[in-house]
């Protein structure tokens, strides 16, 4: 008995037997990669968790560091900051009007000796402690420097007012106008207080 191949049938056959070849291994390929997948996937999740875990952990403990030392550093400026609050309450008692002109008293009947003198003094008190600033807010030193002119420009009003004959009229037109005003250094130790107050919130 004769078999009859046909030709182009056997080459098709051969053709459709290749392709199923490659599927199959191509199947067999993607069972592979998935099933490493599968053993990897755990793997990565973990890692995932575990990188976000300690990035938290990390930033947490970063910020309780940064806390102490600040915390360290609070307690080691808090007693500078409250000694440079009470040299400026210092500061503003001695250059107010009223405890400035009983301290300071004029040595001789001109006027313009006795502005001098008491610009002066408080010129001195100012510089004495300047350097104070640093431990006090902006706003807190730009008051005690606002006092200080406002004082300042005060003293010398009254040298150039018309009561000012002498010296001891002068002083006495000073003491007389702020007996019953605040004065600058009042509205600044306000101030002051307000702001020590604030540390201990």
């Amino acid at each position: 008995m004769t078999i009859w191949l046909d030709y182009p049938i056997l080459a098709q056959f051969k053709k459709n037997l290749k392709f199923v070849r490659i599927q199959h291994l191509l199947m067999e390929e993607m069972t592979q990669i998935l099933s490493y997948v599968a053993y990897l996937l755990p793997a990565i999740v973990v890692g995932i968790i575990a990188y976000y875990f300690f990035k938290g952990h990390t930033a947490n403990e970063e910020g309780r560091r940064r806390y102490l030392i600040q915390k360290e550093a609070q307690n080691k400026v808090l007693p500078m900051r409250l000694q440079a609050y009470e040299r400026l309450t210092l500061l503003l008692e001695r250059i107010d009007p009223n405890k400035l002109l009983i301290r300071v008293k004029p040595f001789a009947d001109d006027v313009e000796k006795y502005e001098a003198l008491l610009i002066k003094n408080i010129e001195q008190e100012f510089e004495h402690n300047v350097t104070q600033q640093i431990y006090v807010t902006p706003e807190c030193w730009n008051l005690i420097n606002a006092a200080k002119n406002a004082t300042i420009h005060l003293i010398r009003q009254a040298a150039m007012h018309e009561k000012a004959s002498d010296a001891d009229g002068m002083r006495e037109f000073l003491l007389r106008n702020f007996m019953e005003e605040i004065t600058p250094s009042q509205k600044a130790l306000a101030y002051i207080k307000k702001e020590v107050g604030e540390l201990f919130d």
